[in-house]
């Protein structure tokens, strides 16, 4: 059976979210990051599907009118109430292959980012939503600690990465680089794998995933961060970064169209200070548009700008990402795409228990 790792700008039928809990992490900003994930509601029903995990049933209940207050279709949504841990689909979610040219969902392993946080219940999570009814194709479920966030793929048999994730001893210990690559392969159709050595955000609790610095925006272009700051301490590893990206080649040996993403000013947490992750490379495709997570940064203007260039004939739509990042993500890690027959039609319009 040949697979296949779709690239993210393949049809979607949705793009599915996990629901903060006011018990959760979230329970201090619970008003700002619900404001943020209601305007990504908003941006992706424009022409898909939303498909969202809820606590409980009164937070169905209460999203279903506040969607409908805000002008959204309420035949765009598809709530299941499902336990989960925190917010992160990116890594809690499954991953979408074709297989034989359909559909197929794989289940990974998710530890908390190599057990730094409490995960069972969004490691559990994509069983129920497939026994809820909630997705139209299979979900296989893999013995593989893997993220979503630690890939990114062209979609023609090149997979991107980082060696600080998927090399990580706290992911699978018991996998050198050669057994991770015929694991990638194998369950994703890749022939190819290009591994970042270089590249990390203070405030990230991921180890580099490679959506928070890299990203293919079409089979030839890749947009990354680039620091212009030599006294940010960031600036040597993205600097290396930076070469090793104008060192790659494309399967056909030509070079990649880079396109850089601006540095925004530092962000803090306003509680004790630490640095948080702020980053442009964290946005989400869909079937029209681009999410761009932005900061009330001077660099927003140019970081939408250069995603305008790099995706001709999209939309792009700024989110502000701020509340998201005090929890050491942004806009990409809070979804997962989900391609075109994969969400199940007879649940597509309204609620699943």
């Amino acid at each position: 059976m040949a697979n296949r790792l779709l690239p993210e700008w393949h049809p979607q039928d949705a793009v599915q979210l996990t629901w903060p809990s006011p018990t959760s992490d979230w329970a201090p900003l619970l008003e700002r990051i619900e404001a943020t994930m209601e305007a990504m509601v908003v941006a992706i029903a424009h022409d898909q599907h939303v498909l969202i995990a809820v606590p409980n049933a009164a937070t169905r209940n209460h999203l279903a009118r506040r969607f409908a207050n805000l002008g959204v279709d309420p035949a765009r949504l598809q709530f299941v109430v499902a336990e989960a841990d925190d917010t992160w689909t990116r890594d809690h979610g499954p991953i979408a292959i074709e297989r034989d040219g359909k559909p197929v969902l794989l289940d990974y392993v998710f530890t908390g980012w190599g057990g730094k946080f409490e995960a069972g219940r969004d490691n559990r999570l994509t069983r129920h939503l497939a026994e809820a009814g909630a997705y139209a194709c299979p979900v296989v479920s893999r013995d593989i600690i893997l993220e979503g966030g630690a890939i990114d793929t062209d979609g023609e048999g090149t997979l991107l990465t980082t060696e600080a994730c998927l090399l990580n001893p706290n992911r699978n210990p018991e996998l050198d680089r050669a057994a991770v690559e015929a694991l990638l392969k194998a369950d994703f159709g890749v022939e190819r794998i290009l591994w970042l050595a270089n590249g990390h955000l203070e405030g990230d609790d991921t180890d580099s995933h490679v959506d928070t610095l890299a990203r293919f925006c079409d089979p030839t272009t890749i947009a990354y961060v680039r620091c212009d700051d030599e006294a940010d301490p960031h600036y040597p590893a993205l600097a290396a970064m930076e070469a090793e990206l104008k060192a790659f080649r494309r399967a056909d040996g030509e070079p990649y169209r880079l396109v850089p993403l601006p540095w925004p000013r530092p962000c803090f947490d306003p509680m004790d200070g630490h640095r948080l992750p702020a980053t442009y490379a964290n946005f989400l495709i869909v079937n029209s548009a681009v999410l761009v997570p932005v900061y009330g940064d001077a660099a927003d203007s140019r970081a939408l700008a250069a995603l305008a260039d790099a995706f001709p004939g999209r939309d792009i739509v700024p989110i502000d990402c701020l509340s998201v990042i005090r929890q050491h993500g942004s806009l990409h890690c809070l979804t997962m795409q989900l391609p075109r027959g994969s969400l199940n039609a007879a649940t597509q319009q309204g609620e699943t228990s």
